[in-house]
């Protein structure tokens, strides 16, 4: 479904789509800078008219405290670069926030990128250890930074699974708004 931020075209090209009986439906054009809360809206334009039975797409979005918001909104899934493009950028996603890790303060961090994580990556290497890679140039550093990013969002949805069986999606949702909210990147 395509729309910009028009919410009658978006409804008109989902009716549109809708004529055509599809096995599932994409909501695009939402990932090109506009406010996560237009994003948002403009999502529950179109899943309200959209069949519950059919997965429902989100085309590039997806930072990590706004996933739930598009869960909540009836999306089934998302594509985003950013844990990739992050991490090559030496940005680590992790439960208490961002992690920015060719800072200084991380240069005799001995802790793993984050403790609440079972990645491999958090299992074997330290905060310093990553930090000398990405400070020496090493291409290991990218790929372990995107290993434990990708992990990171693996996990948030299973997290987003856990709190739907529970009833808990809301209150998932906000605290991990409040945790990027005050991130100590």
């Amino acid at each position: 479904m395509q729309g910009a931020t028009f919410p009658d075209l978006r409804r008109e090209s989902a009716r549109q789509l809708l004529e055509l009986d599809f096995p599932g439906y994409a909501v695009g054009g939402l990932a090109v800078g506009e406010p996560h809360e237009v994003t948002c809206a403009m999502a529950a334009e179109v899943t309200a008219l959209l069949p519950k039975d059919r997965p429902r797409y989100l085309m590039g979005v997806g930072r990590p405290e706004q996933i739930a918001d598009y869960v909540a909104l009836g999306i089934d899934m998302m594509d985003c670069v950013l844990p990739t493009r992050a991490a090559r950028h030496a940005c680590l996603y992790t439960s208490e926030g961002r992690v920015l890790i060719k800072n200084s303060r991380y240069a005799e961090d001995q802790r793993p990128v984050d403790s609440n994580c079972s990645c491999s990556v958090c299992r074997r290497y330290t905060r310093a250890y990553l930090r000398h890679l990405f400070a020496a140039g090493e291409m290991t550093a990218a790929i372990l930074a995107t290993q434990h990013n990708v992990h990171f969002y693996l996990d948030i949805m299973r997290q987003i699974r856990e709190a739907i069986e529970f009833g808990n999606l809301a209150n998932f949702a906000s605290d991990m708004h409040a945790r990027y909210a005050a991130d100590p990147a």
